[in-house]
C-alpha cells in the first residue's frame, strides 16, 4: 500500500526552503543588504530562492508538544534541517510517566497487524541504524524473535503475510522445535512458530534521549517540566501558552501521548487510554540472558497476547500483556511513583509464564506502569487536523507505535514543512473516524 519515493538531501532542502518561502508577513531575512521586502513585509520572489536559508520566524518555525517517543525523533528531524524548533515537555527528560519508558520495546518487521506497515518499518530501521552511528550507541539489540500461535489466528498468518509480501526472512518451526532451541520456551503442541531473525529491541528511554541529544546538537530549544495550557491557529501562526508565557510559531506537532485527549478534545472519543502494567522475573534457571542467545517472544493464546525479552542488564525477564489493560480517562500524573496493581493481570501474566516459560519460576523483582491510547482500529492517526493545515498529529499508536518513531519522527517533520510525503498515508487520516 505504501510507496516509497527515493528523495535526495538537496531536494528535500529544497523543499524546505520553499515551504518557508510560503509564510507570510513573519518572515524576516536576516541579509538586509542583500534583500528586498514588498509593502507587505513579504520577500521579493527574485530573492526568496538565494536567501531562503537566512529566513527565521518571528520566534519559532514549528513547535513540538510532548517530547516523548515521537516528539523527540520530530524535533531531531525539524532541527536536522535548520528551522528554528521548539520542544515542549510537561516532565523531565526521557521521563516514565506516559508511554516511552520500561527499557525495552519489541521491533519486528513481519508486521503481523498489516502489510501496509512494512514500509514504515524498513524505514524506521534505517533511522535506527543511523541513529546508531550518529550517536555511537548501541540502541537496537538484534536478539531475534519467536512467535508463537495457532495456524488459524492473528500473528502466525499475518507474520507469514507481510513477509510474503516484501520478502522478509523468516524461518517457520513447530512449537517442539523452539522448545529444542530454547528450552525456556515452550507453545502448544498444535501451533506453528515463527523466528524473525532481523528482530528485537529497543532501548527505549535511551532511544528517546539520544533523540533529544541531537535535536539539541542541531539547534533545537527543549522546555521540559513545562504544562501547556492551551493552544490556537489561524491561518498565519499557532499560539501555545504554557506556564511560563506564550510561544509563537508558523507550525504546530502534537505529539502527546496520552494526554492527546485533553489537547485535542475532538479526538477524544477516538483515543481510549489503557493503564497498563509491565512486570520483571528473576529466572530460576539459567539460559534466559541476551547473552545466552535467549530470544524476544510473543504468544499468542487463548487467554490474550503476551510477549516478553530477554535478560540483558540483570533486572531480569521482562513480561507483559499486550492484551487487556484498565480503561482510564486520563493519565495518573503520579503514574511513575504510584503502586497501582491490576491483580487479575499479574494472575494471567504469572500462569502464562508458568505454562509457556518452564524454568523462568515466579519470582517477580519489580513491575511498571505504562500507557496505550488506542483507536477504535488500532491503526496509528499521522494526519494534519482537519480545519487547521498547520497543525501535525501523530497519536493513537495503540501499544504498538514505538519500533516506528524513528520514521513518525521524520514523517511529522515532513508535514509540518509541507514537504513531499514518500508514504501513503490514507490509512491513518483523521477522517476514517467519520
Amino acid at each position: 500500500m505504501f510507496q516509497r519515493v527515493a528523495l535526495s538531501k538537496e531536494a528535500r532542502l529544497a523543499q524546505v526552503s520553499v515551504s518557508l518561502a510560503q509564510v507570510d508577513w513573519y518572515c524576516i531575512p536576516l541579509c538586509w543588504e542583500s534583500s528586498q521586502l514588498t509593502s507587505k513585509g513579504r520577500v521579493q520572489k527574485s530573492t526568496e530562492r538565494q536567501h531562503i536559508a537566512r529566513i527565521i520566524l518571528a520566534i519559532w518555525d514549528v513547535i513540538v508538544i510532548g517530547v516523548g517517543g515521537v516528539g523527540s525523533a520530530t524535533a531531531m528531524h525539524l532541527a536536522k534541517t535548520g528551522v528554528r524548533t521548539l520542544g515542549i515537555d510537561q516532565y523531565h527528560a526521557a521521563h516514565d510517566r506516559g508511554s516511552s519508558h520500561g527499557q525495552t520495546r519489541i521491533i519486528r518487521q513481519a508486521y503481523f497487524e498489516h502489510p501496509c506497515y512494512v514500509p514504515l518499518l524498513q524505514r524506521a530501521y534505517e533511522l535506527w541504524d543511523d541513529l546508531e552511528q550518529k550517536s555511537n550507541k548501541r540502541l537496537f539489540h538484534r536478539t531475534g524473535l519467536v512467535e508463537l500461535g495457532p495456524t488459524d489466528g492473528v500473528v502466525i498468518p499475518g507474520v507469514q503475510s507481510s513477509a510474503a509480501a516484501y520478502d522478509l526472512p523468516i524461518e517457520k518451526l513447530t512449537s517442539l522445535d523452539i522448545h529444542h532451541r530454547w528450552p525456556g520456551i515452550k507453545g502448544e503442541n498444535h501451533w506453528e512458530a515463527i523466528v524473525e531473525l532481523n528482530a528485537g529491541f529497543l532501548k527505549v528511554e535511551e532511544c528517546v534521549q539520544t533523540h533529544l541529544d541531537l535535536a539539541s546538537r542541531y539547534g533545537c530549544k527543549l522546555v521540559h517540566n513545562c504544562s501547556v495550557r492551551q493552544w490556537s491557529s489561524d491561518s498565519r501562526e499557532v499560539k501555545v501558552v504554557t506556564d511560563s508565557g506564550t510561544e509563537k510559531a508558523a507550525k504546530l506537532v502534537i505529539a502527546g501521548g496520552p494526554w492527546t485527549r485533553s489537547l485535542l478534545p475532538e479526538l477524544s472519543t477516538k483515543l481510549q487510554i489503557f493503564r497498563k502494567h509491565q512486570y520483571w522475573f528473576q529466572p530460576e534457571n539459567p539460559g534466559y540472558r541476551e547473552q545466552d542467545g535467549f530470544p524476544c517472544f510473543f504468544h499468542e493464546t487463548d487467554r490474550g497476547f503476551f510477549y516478553g525479552f530477554p535478560c540483558f542488564n540483570g533486572k531480569g525477564v521482562k513480561i507483559a500483556r499486550h492484551s487487556g489493560g484498565q480503561p482510564i480517562d486520563t493519565p495518573d500524573p503520579e503514574a511513575a511513583n504510584s503502586q497501582i496493581i491490576d491483580q487479575h493481570d499479574r494472575q494471567l501474566v504469572l500462569e502464562y509464564a508458568s505454562k509457556y516459560l518452564p524454568g523462568l519460576g515466579s519470582q517477580l523483582t519489580c513491575s511498571a506502569n505504562c500507557y496505550y491510547t488506542s483507536t477504535p482500529d488500532e491503526n496509528f492517526v499521522i494526519d494534519q487536523l482537519p480545519g487547521h493545515q498547520n497543525v501535525t498529529v501523530i497519536a493513537g499508536l495503540s501499544g504498538h507505535g514505538f519500533k516506528f518513531v524513528s520514521a513518525l519522527g521524520e514523517i511529522a517533520s515532513q508535514l509540518a514543512l509541507d514537504l513531499t510525503m514518500p508514504f501513503d498515508l490514507a490509512p491513518f487520516a483523521i477522517e476514517r473516524f467519520e
